[in-house]
């Protein structure tokens, strides 16, 4: 076992005890014991049917007619809309009513850390939200759920009421650009936080998985809790392979049993379906991390005080305007 594998679960715990200011970055893996299948898994979406990917493309969206109407047939019969929190999720509030939770960053789209109970103020969707739809034209956005009716009604390739511009989740597809405001929000929580967990993501996507390095250079402690090992295993000091569902209430000190007796029944919100997630994807950095750089326990960590922001309202600008491109790793 290498060393920094060893007494994974344990020493996690010890940080999370330790830790004053925490940020969270999630991936698909976090949602897959609620039934929505990861992409890039041993039974991904994608791993199990490569040309499924094309869905996620922008230009492939926009240019034709086809793919929209197979996306719509699939966000129509999307796994999210019947899915619930699990234990990692219900987790995750556990550590944001304890107060050490600053931000949560998540790659995924599917809403489940806001319907487990986490504050929506404080949940960064860096890959957009499928329960939003927006229109590529005017920007209009709003709850998929009518655009959804409408398909159920017939329509194959609804377009916007206002504009009658194409219509696509609220999610951010390959060759679509980031929002600014999330990423700089998601930068500056990594940098002041004082230990990262990074919860079911392969770490293979930027910018998410720059925040990695990112909060460990300037100081912080990590733990990566994934089924499958990451490019940033060896920068850990702590590795955890268990289920997410088992090995989150086990980190953030709440057994199964008690984060289970805290479930939230969601809101049946149905959105715009389990469209891209994934944005540009470039390959994430294999540098082993170098030696600690925190400082001594000196007394209170002032480093955190992040607010949640207040939750997005109204319309969102065009595919470009207001975000910003990815980043490409040095």
């Amino acid at each position: 076992m290498p060393p920094h594998r060893v007494g994974g679960l344990a020493r996690a715990r010890q940080l999370v005890d330790s830790a004053r200011c925490v940020t969270v970055l999630t991936g698909a893996g976090i949602s897959t014991d609620s039934g929505i299948p990861d992409f890039r898994g041993p039974q991904g979406v994608w791993t199990k049917d490569p040309a499924a990917e094309r869905l996620s493309t922008l230009r492939a969206y926009l240019d034709d007619p086809e793919v929209r109407r197979h996306a719509w047939r699939v966000r129509l019969a999307s796994p999210a809309w019947t899915a619930r929190p699990n234990a990692g999720h219900r987790a995750l509030v556990d550590l944001e009513r304890s107060g050490k939770l600053d931000v949560l960053v998540t790659q995924n789209i599917d809403g489940l850390h806001q319907l487990a109970g986490n504050e929506p103020g404080r949940v960064i969707e860096i890959h957009g939200t499928l329960r939003d739809v927006v229109c590529l034209s005017c920007g209009d956005r709003g709850p998929t759920e009518p655009t959804l009716a409408r398909v159920r009604a017939g329509e194959e390739d609804p377009a916007c009421l206002r504009c009658g511009g194409i219509l696509k989740s609220a999610t951010i597809s390959f060759g679509q650009s980031l929002v600014e405001a999330d990423l700089a929000r998601a930068e500056a929580a990594a940098r002041r936080c004082d230990l990262l967990v990074a919860a079911g993501t392969s770490l293979a996507v930027y910018p998410a998985a720059g925040l990695v390095p990112l909060a460990v250079a300037h100081g912080a402690a990590l733990i990566v809790a994934n089924a499958e090992p990451t490019p940033f295993d060896r920068m850990a000091d702590a590795v955890v392979r268990e289920p997410l569902s088992e090995a989150l209430p086990s980190i953030l000190g709440t057994p199964p049993a008690a984060s289970a007796s805290l479930a939230v029944d969601p809101v049946r919100t149905s959105a715009g379906g389990p469209g891209p997630p994934h944005p540009h994807e470039q390959p994430a950095a294999t540098t082993a991390r170098p030696g600690p750089t925190r400082a001594p326990d000196t007394g209170p960590d002032l480093r955190c005080h992040g607010a949640p922001a207040p939750a997005r309202q109204g319309t969102i600008p065009t595919t470009t305007r207001g975000a910003t491109p990815w980043p490409r790793p040095s």
